[in-house]
């Protein structure tokens, strides 16, 4: 057995803490965050329970840069943007979006809502390591996460979608003039939790776990817009990923800008280029308009239906000409009474002449002879001077 010499034991100890070294660092990680917006951003950080902060909390990242920054095994936290700041050469200020105390260096202080989160908990040694994309506080700016993994393929995840051109009005963040990032219009939009704060949509209080706290109306046009993002506390099972990478890429409006060669965003220098990709913004704007076209399609009916009133309100004169034409016939029931009132002298007249006519003379002579009824005196006499004149 070969002897263990004094020259061979600072070489055995050297490569024990390579080895080690090497490990640490085969197993430590780096983010890599990149403005790919047509603003500056200010990135922020912030450490979990237990685990340092990352060397930099918060710092200035003009469009088309890119930061890298280290961090240790077993590290969580979350990364995000915020907008629309201004900070003076201490560092003090404020930010529309995803403020932090009011400092550029965050120092602990987590992003004040609405902000998208990147999450992300590293794994030690040969552990997993677990990460999301988070709208669960709100939205202010549309971002990946692209792990480059270690060991076999890692899924990439994120909220690419501008939800806020499509935020509900009442959970709209409006901004003011001027501002990188933050001028006049929805800047953000809050989550149904903090617009309402309710426990149904904060999924606290009775709603404080899966089975009673279910996905909102409001959470699922986050959910619609950005299927792979957390949309509401317990969207863990389309949500969550896992891998073990050495490396995540952060971009935040991961749409806009130009990849070099290096695999490094380019400043967008040359203008053309971004206008062409910026085209699926307007292209996912314009199901808005093709959903505001129909109104008035629908609206059109209301004259047509108004139409038939004037239609059915000519009827009435031509209902109301029949009076004249049902008044009518009373005159014409009228006029019998004088044709009943004619017969009476028909019937009255017979009678005379009826009466009358028998009294003829040759009638009454030969009723006279035939009959035995008495006549009259003068009537005898005259009957008896004709006989003698015979």
């Amino acid at each position: 057995m070969p002897l263990v010499t004094s020259r061979t034991v600072p070489c055995l100890l050297f490569l024990v803490i390579s080895f080690f070294f090497t490990l640490s660092l085969s197993y430590s990680c780096t983010f890599t965050i990149t403005n790919n917006c047509p603003f500056t951003i200010w990135p922020g950080t912030l450490a979990g329970s237990g685990t340092p902060q990352l060397p930099t909390t918060g710092f200035q990242l003009d469009s088309g840069q890119s930061v890298r920054i280290p961090s240790v095994p077993g590290w969580s936290g979350r990364i995000w943007a915020r907008t629309g700041c201004t900070f003076d050469e201490s560092g003090a200020g404020k930010c529309q979006t995803g403020d932090c105390g009011g400092r550029l260096e965050c120092d602990g202080n987590g992003a004040s809502p609405p902000a998208s989160l990147f999450e992300i908990t590293l794994g030690k040694g040969t552990d997993k390591d677990y990460y999301d994309v988070s709208v669960v506080d709100g939205y202010n700016l549309p971002l990946t996460a692209t792990p480059r993994g270690v060991h076999g393929a890692c899924n990439a995840t994120g909220c690419a979608s501008d939800i806020n051109t499509g935020c509900p009005k009442e959970l709209q963040v409006v901004g003011g003039e001027g501002g990188d990032g933050g001028g006049g219009g929805v800047v953000a939009c809050k989550s149904a939790c903090e617009a309402f704060g309710l426990d149904q949509y904060c999924c606290s209080g009775e709603f404080a776990n899966p089975t009673t706290c279910r996905p909102s109306f409001y959470s699922t046009i986050f959910k619609r817009a950005c299927p792979r993002a957390y949309s509401y506390a317990f969207d863990d099972g389309t949500s969550t990923f896992t891998c073990k990478a050495n490396d995540y890429t952060i971009v935040f409006c991961p749409v806009n800008g130009m990849r070099n060669s290096g695999g490094r965003l380019a400043p967008p220098t040359i203008q053309k280029p971004p206008p062409a990709i910026q085209e699926p913004p307007p292209a996912i704007q314009e199901p808005p308009l093709a959903i505001q076209e129909p109104p008035p399609a629908i609206q059109k009916p209301p004259p047509a239906i108004q139409e038939p009133p004037i239609a059915i309100q000519e009827p009435p004169p031509a209902i109301q000409v029949p009076p004249p034409a049902i008044q009518e016939p009373p005159p014409a029931i009228q006029e019998p009474p004088p044709a009943i009132q004619q017969p009476p002298p028909a019937i009255q007249e017979p009678p005379p002449p009826a009466i009358q006519d028998p009294p003829s003379r040759e009638e009454d002579l030969a009723t006279v002879s035939s009959s035995s009824m008495l006549l009259p005196v003068p009537m005898v006499f005259t009957f008896l001077i004709l006989n003698l004149i015979s």
